[in-house]
């Protein structure tokens, strides 16, 4: 049989000869998909565009605007800028160089560093090797054939890789020229298809991450198959480096590390502790209208309890190490749960108390590797804004729905636009270890949260093996106002830890049942939260988060009066502001308030203090007129109780 069937990506069926490739599919479609096609999935498989269907099939087809085309754009390139290096650096030994986010790495054994002149001058030798219209060719090789390519060439490293795969594989390599590597693929299938790349930066990085081992030198690029798509992404990384928690933190005093105090443990200053205050008084206020009782428990129990949790057996090296008090193990705590549990079951329950909510923002302890620590994202002193809702099956999807809500809530707050729900399941075979051992439960409280999102109209996709020990969960990806990816809040359904722990309640029948429990933290740490929204406002706080909210800027010291005055004002209905009473002219003063990012300015000159009126200026506004003091009041007042965004103006570009 010479012809084969083939279902197009418009899901019509053609009949093309056997042994045709993907990319001449895409030529007899169209020249522009063609041109832009970077890889193929034949039936349900990621190939190659010079993959040969040899039977009938489903055939789909990638741009690089896609997550699979840019994918394999961005896995070729960095086999590109290997070529590249080792025609400039013949004795350079390449070892692996895998795509992340966005962008790929390489890490090369030479013995010299590079620089930023070598970066210029590698990114010239890729734009050269694209330019000459390379086909890439993949290979497959038994494992004893890959070792002596590798050997004939010199690779050390790809030896020792290809040394610790089954000997009964077969090998892939893909060739450009003269230039062989080992890899998986897929490939885009000439190097003229990857022009818009940049190389970024070099670091030092160890051998298999193992500090005993050899430090090589790694080279981050990346590449988009638009000039355009490549613009916005350096864009963003600018904007990025501009809005780095750390620096903004470091810059608005806001929080700092000590090494006397410890890594990943927090020093907050006056203004981020405003910031925290803030979020407190927002989540409060929010969870007193959905029923949430408040409470508090102590920062370290007996080991005992988290040996009936679960967590010593799941969650131990998370935990910091025990501590001997009288001959008993105790720990500080990692998360509240076990503490909550213990405060439902001090009293007798009914199916009429249903639903408990309790919340409490008590201070949790984790250990996180210090190669893992990085600013306010991840800490091991953390203050988290939890909340755990015993409720009945009946009445779980109405619960989880309602904390599903209340995020989507806060990210209006927030002018947080773009989000996605992450449905996290088990995996079959970690049960009895990574997860409880409770095969049909999961399966059932699985189903309850996907009807329920479905129900509640809510996007989400699903992911296996994410989900917490005890249950399912929901995570949130947010994205900032830069198009950063962060993972902020969680959702997650425990049907195993209450029943450990005794729980109960009594039906209408009188029959003791155990309620399920929720446990969230839509507004994920403070840490980790307020670290986001540094990045998210690039600093330029709304006017009811920002640390200081009015900077009272009097022209000369014959206004000091009426400033202190317009100052005692502002206090009095709770406005944070701020009079700068130092000699300096009207223009520096300006400046300085424009640095410490503060929203708004009061102008104070003579002519305002005859009038009593002020002058007002806001940040990206300008100057915007004069105004009475009451009347400032209520606009200021107002504005702050509503949680405004509307006098914040967007400084970067949305992806």
């Amino acid at each position: 049989m010479n012809n084969i069937n083939i279902t197009l990506p418009d899901n019509s069926v053609k009949t093309f000869p056997k042994g045709i490739t993907a990319q001449d599919v895409a030529d007899s479609i169209g020249s522009g998909l063609a041109r832009a096609v970077l890889v193929a999935k034949i039936n349900g498989d990621l190939k190659d565009l010079n993959y040969k269907i040899l039977k009938d099939s489903s055939l789909e087809l990638f741009t690089g605007d896609t997550p699979e085309g840019h994918d394999t754009l961005l896995h070729s390139t960095a086999h590109l800028m290997a070529q590249a290096v080792k025609e400039l650096y013949p004795d350079a030994k390449f070892t692996i160089g895998p795509t992340i986010e966005n962008g790929f790495y390489y890490d090369f054994d030479l013995d010299s560093s590079f620089s930023e002149d070598s970066l210029i001058q590698i990114e010239n030798k890729m734009k050269e090797l694209s330019k000459k219209n390379q086909d890439i060719v993949r290979c497959e090789v038994s494992t004893n054939e890959a070792v002596k390519i590798f050997e004939k060439m010199g690779e050390s490293y790809k030896v020792e890789i290809v040394g610790q795969i089954n000997p009964e594989d077969t090998i892939s390599l893909y060739k450009q020229s003269d230039f062989t590597d080992l890899c998986r693929g897929p490939h885009v299938s000439n190097t003229s298809k990857i022009k818009y790349f940049k190389l970024l930066s070099t670091s030092g990085a160890y051998w298999r991450g193992d500090e005993k081992n050899k430090m090589l030198q790694r080279i981050y690029g990346t590449v988009f198959a638009t000039k355009s798509s490549l613009k916005n992404h350096l864009h963003n990384l600018e904007e990025a480096k501009k809005r780095d928690h750390r620096k903004l933190g470091k810059e608005l005093k806001l929080f700092s590390f000590d090494d006397e105090i410890g890594p990943g443990l927090p020093l907050w200053h006056p203004n981020g502790t405003i910031l925290i205050e803030q979020l407190e008084t927002l989540a409060k206020e929010m969870e007193r209208k959905a029923g949430y009782d408040q409470v508090r428990t102590p920062h370290l129990t007996k080991g005992s309890l988290y040996d009936k949790s679960g967590h010593l057996d799941h969650y131990k090296d998370s935990m910091y190490p025990a501590m001997d008090v009288d001959g008993t193990e105790y720990y500080v705590k990692p998360m509240n749960c076990p503490h909550h549990h213990k405060i439902y079951s001090a009293f007798p329950k009914s199916y009429r108390d249903l639903p408990i909510r309790l919340s409490e923002y008590g201070t949790c302890y984790r250990y996180e590797k210090s190669g893992q620590l990085f600013g306010l994202m991840r800490v091991r002193s953390m203050q988290m804004n939890d909340a755990h809702i015993y409720c009945t099956k009946e009445s779980f999807k109405e619960e989880f729905l309602a904390v599903c809500n209340m995020y989507l809530y806060y990210f209006e707050i927030f002018g947080i636009d773009k989000y996605r729900m992450r449905l996290s399941l088990h995996s079959k075979d970690g049960l009895g270890e990574k997860y409880v051992n409770e095969p049909e439960l999961w399966l059932e409280t699985e189903k309850w949260v996907r009807e329920a999102l479905i129900e509640g109209k809510l996007d989400f996709e699903e992911v296996e093996g994410e989900a917490a020990f005890y249950g399912p969960k929901i995570d949130v990806q947010v994205w900032s106002a830069i198009g950063k990816e962060f993972t902020l809040a969680t959702n997650q359904v425990d049907f195993a830890v209450p029943r450990k722990f005794g729980l109960s309640y009594k039906d209408e029948k009188g029959k003791d049942r155990t309620p399920l429990c929720i446990h969230r933290a839509p507004l994920s740490t403070h840490e980790r939260f307020i670290g986001f929204l540094i990045e998210h406002f690039g600093g330029n706080f709304p006017l009811w988060l920002a640390p200081v909210q009015v900077a009272i800027l009097p022209i000369s010291d014959k206004v000091l009066d009426y400033s202190n005055l317009i100052y005692d004002e502002l206090k009095s209905v709770g406005v944070r502001a701020t009079l700068n009473n130092r000699s300096d002219k009207i223009g520096a003063k300006i400046r300085q308030a424009e640095i410490e990012k503060i929203n708004i300015m009061l102008i104070i000159g003579e002519k305002e203090a005859a009038e009593n009126i002020i002058s007002v200026r806001r940040r990206f506004e300008g100057n915007t007129g004069t105004i009475g003091i009451d009347e400032l009041k209520l606009e200021l007042v107002k504005e702050i109780k509503t949680r405004s965004l509307s006098h914040r103006k967007e400084t970067a570009t949305t992806t």
